[in-house]
Formats: structure tokens, sequence, C-alpha cells
């Protein structure tokens, strides 16, 4: 295992000698070589003749003095002195052997015409030990500069020792606040093999590493891997609490999003995200290729991340609707290059889903063939404290807006839902099943030609109110990070993939019907707060590490929250011509009851009764739930009856 030579005196020489006016460093390089290069000529005699030469008459010194004189001349000629050490390259090898070699060959013709006895090998023993001498102390130098400083570097590895790990390595030795100590890499063709320098080891001696170079950053360069193996390093990594950091992955260099060499902090969905489905091209078109959509929400985190995928797919026009007026010109700045690339129009239109006239207006006046109704309150604690303001929007806002596009024969209408419609505990989602029953209603009309669809997830990555920004923020203020409870469970989904299965599912649309997203894997949020600590390269503070950095304290469950969270409400599901899209198997409600209790709402809200009407909105969606389960329950003994008399 090697060590890093750690000298006391080594900063403040390095320092100095860094501190030095670039006409000094030139000054000294020269000095240097000119010493060495005298020194080149003494051992090529003194090894030719074995023994301690001298010379007897001062013509002896004329073929030296030319070969040291043509040598200098020849690296001040070609620029050698303007090479900085510390990035010294092929360039300035080329500069030494040109300078070396034409220094040589004056060292012989001098030797010929001053007629010096001497052995003729003597200029090329000097070729070969003045190109060690000088190219040596280069070297030397630039090891001592870049690498052997220490505490005045951080020791880091690097994960990945093909093309991409060597340009890292290289890059990070061009600097002077990293030293690569090691690579490590997942090919055992790779092991106990040397990088610019550096060893090549196994995973399995990660821990030995860390302990020897006190390691604190591990730089991830496999831009090549897949999600999945990205994930699965990660997971690896995480348990030693080293702060890693990464360079995109393909995709992100394919898209534009950044650069192959732009290293960044690990992002969670790195850890948590999985490998993308690829879409169908048929489905992302099919709602929006030429035809005129509008996006409400446009400015949250689903609605732009819709809008941008929705302006690669060349519709004519694209409406941003948004309550917000920074979060609409910070929208629709971001997407007005990117508009113009595609020949796609886009408008910015402030306006509030609960205003029917403004709504009608704007669908009529662009003709709209598809909506994406993203517009809703969606923070369960905040809702739950502003019961009137979230009932009216997420429910009478949809309504409202649905009722609209109605009117103005919108082709298809797709309304963002949550997995916290199901058996709803809380205001939020409860509003949220109150306006997927109106869509299911609605979508029973004789005669309309609008297609209503539901899309049904839980949570995204980086979404406004998602914990991962919040933990983010809390680890950079040093903690605590607050988590409600040791057992929560929640889906996860990256925005990206959540908006383009969202466009897909809406093009599967027949009327009413309710698509459930695959979510994979539920994630445990107290465990999802711990990798997160461990991958910005801390600890966590708990009994068995009283040391560690940061805390994970518990606040209880939020009112209305609920530890699992579920995706179909009862019957069963099917599947879709994409896999990660299923179709729910659910009874709606009935028109009649759910009039009444559609007037009841009204009544409560225009009483201002928040308590009651947040009492009755989850008792009706919850025991609608309860009622609509306990029917195909019954439908389906039916069957099975029917069928066992068959």
């Amino acid at each position: 295992m090697l060590k890093i030579w750690r000298d006391r005196r080594s900063p403040s020489v390095r320092l100095w000698l860094l501190g030095l006016p670039r006409p000094f460093k030139k000054a000294i390089l020269f000095l240097v070589d000119l010493c060495l290069l005298p020194l080149a000529v003494w051992l090529a005699f003194d090894l030719r003749l074995g023994l301690l030469w001298w010379p007897t008459n001062g013509y002896e010194l004329i073929p030296p003095f030319v070969a040291v004189a043509v040598t200098l001349a020849m690296f001040v000629q070609r620029g050698l002195y303007q090479t900085v050490v510390r990035y010294m390259h092929a360039s300035a090898v080329s500069i030494l052997l040109t300078g070396v070699s034409l220094g040589t060959l004056a060292f012989a013709a001098a030797s010929q015409m001053a007629a010096v006895p001497q052995p003729r090998s003597v200029p090329l023993l000097y070729w070969f030990i003045a190109l060690s001498l000088v190219g040596g102390a280069r070297l030397f130098a630039q090891v001592y500069l870049r690498r052997f400083a220490a505490g005045l570097v951080e020791p880091v590895i690097i994960y990945g020792a093909g093309s991409t790990g060597s340009q890292l390595g290289q890059a990070l030795s061009q600097g002077l606040g990293h030293c690569v100590v090691a690579y490590i890499d997942d090919n055992p063709q790779l092991h106990r093999m040397v990088v610019h320098g550096v060893r090549v080891y196994r995973r399995q001696d990660i821990d030995a590493l860390l302990k020897t170079y006190s390691v604190k950053q591990i730089f991830l360069a496999v831009p090549s891997a897949t999600r999945d193996q990205r994930r699965e390093i990660l997971s690896f990594l995480e348990p030693w609490a080293l702060r890693v950091r990464t360079l995109p992955s393909m995709e992100e260099v394919v898209s534009g999003h950044l650069r192959i060499d732009e290293v960044r902090d690990v992002a969670i969905d790195d850890l948590l995200g999985r490998e993308p489905v690829p879409p169908r091209q048929d489905l992302l078109e099919a709602c929006l290729k030429r035809k005129v959509v509008m996006v409400t929400g446009a400015g949250g985190s689903i609605g732009s991340a819709l809008c941008r995928q929705i302006v690669r797919l060349g519709p004519r026009s694209l409406i941003l609707y948004e309550v917000c007026e920074y979060a609409l010109y910070r929208v629709q700045m971001e997407l007005q290059p990117l508009a113009q690339a595609h020949g796609v129009n886009l408008h910015a239109v402030l306006g509030n889903i609960r205003d029917e006239r403004r709504l009608l207006s704007v669908l009529m006046t662009h003709q709209v063939q598809t909506v994406y109704h993203t517009a809703a309150y969606k923070h369960v604690p905040m809702v739950e404290n502003n019961v009137i303001e979230g009932v009216s929007n997420n429910l009478f806002g949809t309504r409202t807006l649905a009722e609209a596009a109605l009117q103005a024969a919108v082709e298809t209408f797709v309304l963002i839902s949550t997995d916290k419609a199901v058996r709803p505990t809380n205001v939020m989602g409860a509003s949220k099943r109150m306006a997927e029953m109106v869509l299911q209603d609605m979508s029973r009309r004789i005669g309309i030609s609008t297609r209503f669809a539901i899309v049904r997830f839980g949570n995204v990555l980086g979404s406004s109110g998602s914990v991962v920004p919040l933990f983010m923020e809390q680890i950079r203020l040093g903690g605590p990070v607050t988590v409600t409870h040791p057992e929560v469970i929640r889906f996860f989904m990256t925005i990206p993939e959540a908006a383009q299965l969202v466009i897909q599912a809406g093009a599967l649309a027949s009327g009413g019907d309710v698509f459930l997203l695959d979510m994979g894997a539920p994630v445990r949020i107290a465990e999802l707060a711990r990798k997160m600590i461990h991958l910005a390269g801390l600890r966590v503070r708990e009994p068995n590490c009283p040391e560690g950095d940061i805390e994970i304290h518990y606040t209880g469950l939020r009112p209305g929250e609920k530890l699992y969270e579920e995706l179909l409400i009862s019957g069963d599901v099917a599947g879709t011509v994409h896999p990660r899209i299923l179709r729910a198997q659910e009874t709606a409600i009935g028109a009649r009851e759910l009039e009444q209790a559609l007037h009841k709402v009204q009544t409560l809200l225009g009483a201002g009764e928040d308590q009651a009407l947040a009492r009755f909105v989850i008792s009706f969606a919850y025991g609608a739930q309860e009622a609509a389960a306990a029917h195909n329950v019954i439908t389906l003994n039916a069957r099975a009856m029917e069928g066992g008399a068959a």
C-alpha cells in the first residue's frame, strides 16, 4: 500500500515557489538547466572513461560548451521556459528531445572540428544523461508541486479508471485542491494497473484505502453506466459516509443538459431512480403533435416538466396557464428559446382555474385541443390549515376547468392526481379524490366529445413540498434532519419520468379512465434521510455514534398524514401497452349522490365552516371508496359463484 510522503517544510516551500513572479521562476529553471547540462557532460566522460575526468587543456572544453549552449538556446527558442511545470505535457517533452538532440549533434560536430581526442560514444551518453537529468528534474518538480504538499490538498479517490476517470484525474491534478490517491474499478483487467502514476484497486480495497489516505470525498466517473448500475455503486459507497460527487450520465450529456466533464454532487435520483423505459413515440405525439395544448399550473414542478417535454414534441401552440406571476415568468423565460427552436407558439397566461369566464375565453380563443391539469394545492399540512381555499381550488377549480373544457370542445383532458386521494385521511387527498369523481361523472354524460383521464401517482423527487429539497437544505445548515416517523414509507419517481408517463397515459384514455403509474419499490423516509446524510460525506449522530455530524429528529406524523400511501382504491388493475402504466378497474359513484355531496360542500364553503367542511370531504371521499370497494367484492364473489355453478 502506497503512502503519501509528508514533509513539514514542504507546504511553506511549495507556497513560496508558487508565489514567485513568473520571471523568477523562469530564471530558476534556466539556472537549474545551466547546472545539470554540464553535469551531464562530466558524467558522460566519467562513465565512458571509467575514471574521474578532468580537461587537460582549454580545447577539450569547446565541445561541451557548444553542446550546452546549443541545448539551452533551443530550449529558449522553442519556449520551454514559458511552459508551466505543473501543467507540463507532451509538447514540453518534444522540446526537451529536440534541444538535447541538437545539442548532442553540436557536441559531436564540435569535437570533430576542434580535433579533440575523445571517445565517439561520449555525445551519445550525453544525450541519455542530459534527457534524464533535465526531464527528471521537471518531473520531480511537477510531482512535488502537484501531489505531495501535505495539508494543502485533499486526497480523493476516483471510481472508474476508464478514459473518463483518467481525464478527470488529469483535470484534478492541474489544480491545487485535490490529490488523486487511488482509482477503483469493477473491471478485473484494470486491477493493479497504474493510471497517470496512480494505482487501480478493487472495490473491496476501499476500506483500507480510506484508512490509509483519510479520504473524505470520492468522484464517480462512470458516465456510461446505466441508472441501475449507478444506484448499485452508490448503495455500496453509502455506508462509508463519503461525499460522493459524480460526472453526468450519458443521457444527460446527449440531451445537452450537462457536459461530460461537469462534476456535481450526486443527485438523489441517482440513488432512488430506476432505469427509464423507452417511451413510445406514437403515444407521446398522439395528443400533442401539431395540436394546441394548455398546461395549468405551468410554473409548478410537474407543470414545468410537462411543458419541457411537450415543447420538444412539436405542438402548434402551448399555453402556459398559471396564477403566480413569478412562476409564469420563470417558466416562460426558460421555454422561449426551446419553443422558437421547435417552431412552437408559446403563450403565457395569468389566470385562476376558478375563473370560469377567463378559462372559457382562453380555451375558445386559442382553440385548445389538449389540457393537462396540474394546478392544485398539494402540500398536506398547508391545505389542512387552509381548508376552504384548498377545497375550493382543488375540487371546484377542477370542476370549473372541466366544464369550460366541455364547452370549448377540448379533445383530451388529463387530471394529475395523487396517491393521497386513495382512502384519504387529509383534506388535500379528499379534495383531489372528489375532483376525480367529478371527472368520472362528466365522462358518463351522453354526447360529449371530451375524453377525461385521471393519472394517479406518488411523490416526485425534487418537487415543491417534497422531502428531498427540505432534507438537502437541512443538511446544508448542519441539521437536524426532521422525519415525521421512523416507519413512514412513500413512493418516489423522478419528475422527467412522471411527466413522460403522464403524456403517454393521456393518449391511452377512452373516457373516465384512472391510470396508475408504476412507482417501483416504496422508500422508507428515515432511510432516505440517512443515505442523503452519508452521500454528503457526513455521519448520522445517534447513540452508537455520538460524534456524528447530523442528527435525525422524529417529529411525529402531521395532521392528516399516513404511514403508508396507496394507489388503488378497489378492484383490479389491467395492464396497458406501456409496462409502467396501469388502468384501474374502479367503480364510480352515482351522479345523484355526487351532486348532493357537491351541494353540501358548497354550502359549507359559503358558511366558512372549515372544520365541518374538512370532516365532510374526508368522510365522503373515504366512505365512497369503501362503498366502491365493497361493491367490487360483491361483484367478484357473484362472478365466482356463477363460475362455480357453471
